[in-house]
């Protein structure tokens, strides 16, 4: 199991890296490809990135101070892609609630024409 942050150099990774081939990449650009509020400096980029390592999600053939030649491993494009269908299955509704919703919705539409039906009837006995 990986964190936040982890994951999201795992994707910045995957970005960079799209066919899973080695590639030279300077810790720099990954700090200015993280969003603005999330920038870490170059030392927790090396921690994350043994992390990864270790946990078989990425292999480094190389590093040289800032510059490390990696690729992603399948198992992190796994992860990657666990993380995107957790996205989607959050993020659609479930299917009772709509099947519910749609019976709610013609039960209190045929409550308010009774009761439009019933004021009206009145309306007109009044006058």
């Amino acid at each position: 199991m990986i964190d936040s942050k982890s994951k999201l150099i795992l994707k910045t990774l995957a970005n960079e890296c799209p066919s899973g081939s080695y590639k030279v990449i300077d810790v720099s650009d990954i700090i200015m490809a993280l969003p603005r509020h999330l920038r870490m400096d170059s030392i927790a980029i090396r921690h994350i990135l043994t992390h990864l390592e270790r946990q078989d999600l990425i292999s480094i053939k190389y590093d040289d101070d800032n510059t490390y030649c990696l690729a992603i491993l399948p198992f992190g494009y796994e992860v990657l892609e666990e993380q995107n269908q957790k996205i989607i299955t959050t993020n659609s509704p479930p299917r009772h609630l709509s099947s519910l919703t749609v019976c709610l919705s013609f039960i209190a539409s045929f409550l308010g024409t009774l009761l439009g039906i019933i004021v009206c009837y009145f309306a007109l006995k009044l006058f």
